[in-house]
């Protein structure tokens, strides 16, 4: 793997840095609350990326993995386990040091479990669902796909507002900060603000690391020719249904990791994250971005998810994703900024073929 593909991360490395700098000397460190929370969403579409731009697989259920993660972090942080401390499996988790003692907003006394513990717990609980659900509707493709994962989205929604222990159409609230280490911590405290600012962005910054490396891998060879011709992959040799369904489980990972840092970054999480249209805001971030250009994703993402953060939409919000994503489909099906850098790329070769001719 040569340095340059490493190129485009640097030069999105001093973006995030300067970003604080310009806020501070503008007085606008408001904004970095709107930044931090973009990160977390833009993470999610470059896990959906991955998905549909290499393995060729559209998915119209990521929020119902987002809030898989959110929530699962929220209710095992917020469910008060006193009245238990005396059952084996509390005292279990005691003696391991997963539980925390607290006090909740009425001042009473609350011991919940850490939020490192919940955290890994969301994370293994969507593999398991994304993997026993990816076998059978993953066998689907076309718009039986689209409408399988769409379903999910649905199924995760309808849950989410009928579970009383999930807060219903309240959703959850008082979750606790998430302390990653001693003095470090993801919550929405003002002093905090900056610091969470970079956790979120360096949390992106890992996965375009490891997208980064999957691509250029062999996996990512065979992601590239099961996008291409899902036959013609498995005439070579290629095990489509392992690379389908792994792409599969790592964008539901993608999803839920950014679930559960922006339920404790907000302090809660509603119904309103698993909706339908959250999904179909992430296949439009991914579709003009170009399905199968992560930076393209990153950028585009980032505009449009800060925007919409900051209402420049208004209550027109769905619209305009939705929108986005009909007009891209029907004038620029291979992504906006892939069909300008494809035109950039034949302009320069073009114009070193003249020089090389005169």
């Amino acid at each position: 793997m040569s340095w340059k593909m490493y190129k485009p991360l640097f030069i999105f490395l001093v973006v995030i840095i300067l970003v604080p700098v310009i806020t501070s000397l503008t007085g606008s460190n408001f904004y970095l609350t709107q930044f931090t929370m973009t990160a977390y969403y833009v993470l999610t579409a470059l896990g959906l990326c991955m998905l549909m731009g290499y393995a060729g697989q559209v998915s119209v259920g990521q929020a119902g993995f987002f809030c898989i993660g959110g929530y699962t972090a929220a209710f095992l942080t917020t469910m008060n386990l006193t009245s238990y401390a005396s059952s084996p499996i509390v005292q279990f988790l005691s003696s391991a040091g997963l539980l925390v003692n607290g006090e909740n907003i009425y001042n009473e006394k609350v011991l919940f479990l850490c939020p490192w513990a919940s955290f890994f717990a969301a994370i293994l609980l969507s593999v398991f669902i994304a993997y026993f659900l990816g076998i059978p509707i993953l066998k689907l493709k076309g718009h039986y796909l689209v409408m399988a994962t769409m379903s999910f989205g649905v199924v995760i929604d309808v849950i989410i507002r009928g579970t009383r222990m999930l807060g219903g159409a309240d959703g959850l609230s008082n979750v606790p900060a998430f302390e990653l280490v001693p003095g470090v911590r993801v919550g929405g405290e003002i002093q905090d603000r900056v610091l969470n600012y970079f956790i979120a962005w360096t949390i992106v910054t890992l996965g375009l690391l490891v997208l980064i490396h999957l691509i250029h891998s062999r996996v990512g060879r065979g992601l590239r020719s099961l996008h291409d011709n899902e036959e013609g992959s498995n005439a070579m040799g290629v095990d489509t249904a392992r690379y389908k369904l792994n792409a599969f489980i790592l964008s539901a990972v993608f999803s839920a990791v950014a679930g559960v840092f922006l339920t404790h970054f907000n302090g809660s999480i509603g119904p309103g994250e698993a909706s339908v249209m959250k999904s179909v805001r992430y296949v439009s971030i991914v579709a003009v971005g170009g399905m199968s250009n992560i930076w393209g994703t990153l950028m585009i993402g980032a505009v449009l998810i800060f925007l919409s953060l900051r209402g420049v939409f208004g209550n027109y919000d769905d619209a305009v994703f939705g929108a986005i994503l009909i007009l891209v489909l029907l004038f620029a099906p291979d992504g906006l900024l892939k069909k300008q850098c494809g035109i950039m790329i034949r302009k320069l070769r073009n114009d070193r073929i003249n020089k090389t001719d005169s």
